[in-house]
């Protein structure tokens, strides 16, 4: 193959998921090159296109499927109805790898589970996204990412002592969970193009969050007596003393993460720190020394301090708003955005965060209209 071609080039790939972490692993594909087909019913297609961040909507649809679906070709297709059933059937024959994220038994009453697909194309590789698997008490609560985060603990993580939970701010198991998708597909495919056996890859909402914990969780399953216990106002993290935190400035944030306490107290002019050369005190007086490095650095400028602790090597970044973020030159050095194209519409998003031989991959191919590629796809005519 031309090593210019980006790495799935050729492979084709029946997306049959909504809303959000198999769209997602399905994009992370396309990204690598592969010919994603979206499948949507005809009435409203996927919830994703009504379903809006921040309630922003570009040509019709939200700007999160513009975001989650770009680089797709799209079809409509009633699961339900015989010829529609048989047109998929066809496609699936003719088909590497197949993405769904429907509730538990949903493909089985279909006639579209992995027994019943594999039937029809032994090869295929089979993805299946759940909430909470296909076993268990939880096996038919809804996915949805608040509630994951909710029942794998997460909100109890972050906040201080005095808070109530506190979920993370964006939808991080519906992307962990495309993201393990996606390597569990490549890596069947790679299995396939070795010995021509094809397979199923299945994960959940809840086993990337339980993932995502793996230090907590091997921590307490070897040691009862390892308990969440969230420190003061300034403290990031519940299992690491101070100075691990953030802390207000004149005119903005401060991250420390782990560091010396003698040292940052004799950069910072604060005595009482520099006497603290056990690490033990570092926990045992967490709450203090956070409000003494806070006292202390609310004085002055975020630049001001950086200029100070960057010179000394010390563990720190400054708190960037949405807005500082955008502008700032970092943001721009990582050429993460890009533009796609729909008729009129021309919409800037993100591209993978992938780069394959020194170069970015990104693609001008926007999200597909309702049905979009029907005749094309129905009259063989995609390749």
């Amino acid at each position: 193959m031309d090593s210019t071609e980006p790495p799935l080039q050729g492979v084709r790939v029946l997306d049959f998921s909504q809303f959000l972490a198999g769209p997602v692993a399905a994009l992370r594909l396309a990204d690598l090159g592969a010919t994603v087909i979206k499948v949507e019913r005809p009435q409203g297609g996927d919830i994703g296109r009504k379903l809006a961040f921040a309630g922003r909507f570009a040509d019709g649809d939200t700007v999160s499927f513009h975001a989650m679906n770009r680089n797709k070709y799209g079809i409509t297709a009633d699961l339900k109805d015989p010829a529609d059933l048989d047109r998929i059937r066809s496609l699936i024959t003719t088909s590497d790898v197949i993405i769904q994220n429907f509730r538990p038994g949903v493909m089985e009453r279909i006639g579209l589970d992995y027994p019943s697909v594999r039937a029809l194309n032994p090869a295929i590789v089979y993805a299946s996204a759940s909430g909470y698997g296909d076993t268990g008490p939880w096996r038919d609560r809804p996915g949805q990412d608040l509630l994951a985060q909710s029942l794998a603990g997460l909100p109890w993580l972050s906040g201080s002592a005095e808070a109530g939970p506190v979920p993370i701010g964006l939808s991080i198991a519906d992307h962990l969970t495309s993201c393990h998708l996606a390597q569990g597909v490549t890596a069947l495919l790679v299995r396939r193009f070795r010995t021509g056996v094809g397979g199923l890859v299945e994960t959940s909402l809840l086993e990337a969050l339980l993932d995502l914990q793996f230090e907590l969780l091997s921590t307490r399953l070897n040691d009862p007596t390892v308990a969440v216990r969230r420190g003061g106002r300034y403290a990031a993290h519940a299992f690491l003393p101070a100075p691990y935190g953030t802390y207000p400035t004149q005119d903005g944030h401060l991250a420390l993460a782990m560091n010396p306490v003698p040292e940052l107290g004799r950069l910072l002019d604060l005595e009482w720190l520099t006497t603290l050369t056990d690490e033990t005190e570092w926990w045992d007086q967490q709450e203090a020394i956070e409000e003494a490095l806070a006292a202390r650095l609310r004085t002055e400028t975020t630049d001001h301090w950086l200029k100070i602790l960057d010179a000394a090597d010390v563990w720190c970044a400054p708190v960037l708003t949405l807005e500082q973020l955008i502008d700032h030159p970092g943001f721009a050095a990582a050429r993460m955005t890009q533009q796609v194209a729909r008729d009129g519409l021309r919409l800037t998003t993100t591209r993978s965060p992938i780069r394959v031989d020194g170069e970015p991959l990104t693609s001008d191919r926007a999200a597909p209209r309702l049905g979009e590629h029907n005749d094309l796809i129905d009259e063989g005519r995609l390749g």
